[in-house]
């Protein structure tokens, strides 16, 4: 019979007998020889299940090439010919008794302390490697950079993608630099990785509100905050703050929204509108409440806060919180406090961030968030008895939401269908057909989008 190659060895010693186990230390490696030696396409470079089988079998013709031959010798640190070499003859059959098991390592003078050579440069090689990735680091520049250019990308696209496939994205580069951080890096690099992580897990939590996942996107937002304070980044620690708080609004728990909003201003940010967003987080919160002396007190600081702001949101994207999301908190405040005053001022405010929101490019246009501008102008608009103006701009929400459905504007529809049905027109026919679509669209989003954890 025939011996085993040094490869199978090797595999069988670092228990990546498993195709998936391998494939990812396989990848691992390709990806850093990419980075250390080049090209670049390496970090491309994988391995087929039905290929690593025959090499695992011993099943080979020849000996790998190109690309493979590279990240397998980088990986093993041998050469291709030693690993795919027999670790010595087998005896043959003569029909003696067999030997015992242990005599598969002796060799034909009966040493019983032999061990192939090649065995032997291959453990000498690897603590040579360990050695050398002690003193070096498991992340350079160019891996920083392709993460920071990977979160910029994600938060300037969020708010025009459908929530699903973003989420696996997002995930998958999570998991990414939770293995970097699990490497040997410099202090400054680690850092780094915690700040991304801490966006990741930020952004992870803002998808998981949007699936209507609360209990998800609170674990994740924990998860945020913990990384953003490894990182001492306090953009990212209020911002968060802030995510925590809307989820609380949005979970019909102004009490808390109030509280986690107001607990983020201890993180003064470095740049950018972080602290903005919780002062419009606050004013909604206590415009649920009915409150309006510290909801409009909390209004007037936003507007402060506005003329004050200090430089570019970093990394931006779904991450700031432009003048006309602003506009739109403000809307939503007045509509809780009520009365004709505050129903004027309700529309003017939707009106003016709805048309900010179409000012944007189209692949940059924040689909959920000019939704709910919308809605908030479609129920001002239904309180003053507009009722034409108000089904046209709830017809443009259901189809919108048809494209990129999200758990506030299901909400929010079917909020708005419940002063529809309490109102004087409510039997009239445009009434009547405004609540048949909008059931119908609830139907088939509560289907796709389960119910927050507290509803």
């Amino acid at each position: 019979m025939e011996r085993p190659t040094v490869f199978q060895m090797l595999i069988r010693e670092r228990r990546l007998q498993d195709y998936h186990r391998f494939r990812q230390a396989y990848e691992a490696a390709a990806r850093e020889l990419a980075q250390t030696r080049g090209p670049v396409s390496l970090r491309s470079c994988t391995i087929g299940r039905r290929q690593f089988l025959r090499w695992a079998h011993g099943d080979m013709v020849g000996i790998p090439r190109s690309d493979a031959r590279r990240v397998l010798e980088h990986m093993f640190l041998l050469t291709a010919e030693q690993l795919f070499s027999r670790g010595g003859t087998a005896p043959a059959d003569t029909g003696t008794e067999s030997r015992p098991a242990d005599a598969a390592h002796c060799d034909t003078t009966g040493r019983s302390d032999f061990v192939p050579e090649d065995v032997v440069m291959a453990a000498a090689h690897e603590s040579a490697r360990f050695a050398a990735e002690a003193e070096c680091s498991n992340i350079g520049p160019h891996t920083m950079e392709q993460l920071d250019a990977d979160i910029r990308r994600i938060v300037a696209t969020y708010p025009n993608r459908p929530i699903g496939p973003l989420f696996l994205e997002v995930r998958e580069l999570r998991d990414r630099t939770f293995e970097l951080l699990e490497g040997r890096q410099p202090p400054q690099y680690t850092k780094d990785l915690y700040l991304a992580a801490g966006i990741l897990c930020g952004i992870l939590a803002n998808a998981s509100f949007d699936l209507g996942r609360y209990a998800a996107a609170e674990t994740q937002a924990r998860a945020g905050f913990l990384c953003a304070e490894l990182a001492g980044h306090n953009g990212t620690r209020a911002w968060i703050r802030g995510l925590q708080a809307l989820v609380a609004y949005w979970d019909g728990r102004p009490r808390d929204a109030v509280r986690l909003a107001v607990s983020g201003r201890d993180y003064q940010p470095e740049n950018g509108t972080a602290h903005i967003r919780l002062a419009s987080i606050e004013a909604r919160a206590y415009g649920q409440l009915n409150s309006p002396g510290d909801a409009l007190a909390a209004l007037r600081t936003a507007d402060t806060l506005r003329e004050q702001v200090n430089g570019e949101d970093v990394p931006g994207g779904m991450m700031a919180f432009p003048l006309a999301k602003q506009l739109f908190y403000a809307s939503s405040t007045h509509l809780w406090l009520g009365g004709n005053r505050q129903l004027s001022d309700a529309e003017a405010r939707a009106e003016e961030a709805v048309e900010l929101f179409e000012a944007d490019p189209p692949e940059r246009r924040r689909l959920g968030e000019l939704s709910l501008a919308r809605m908030d102008l479609a129920l001002a608009r239904l309180g003053r008895g507009d009722l034409d103006g108000t089904a046209g701009t709830v017809h443009i929400v259901l189809g919108t939401a048809a494209r990129r459905p999200t758990e506030s504007v299901t909400k929010r529809l079917e909020q708005f269908g419940r002063h529809l049905a309490v109102h004087s027109a409510a039997s009239s026919p445009t009434a009547v057909n405004l609540q048949d679509a909008i059931a119908s669209h609830a139907g088939r989003e509560r289907a796709a989008l389960p119910p927050g954890s507290a509803r």
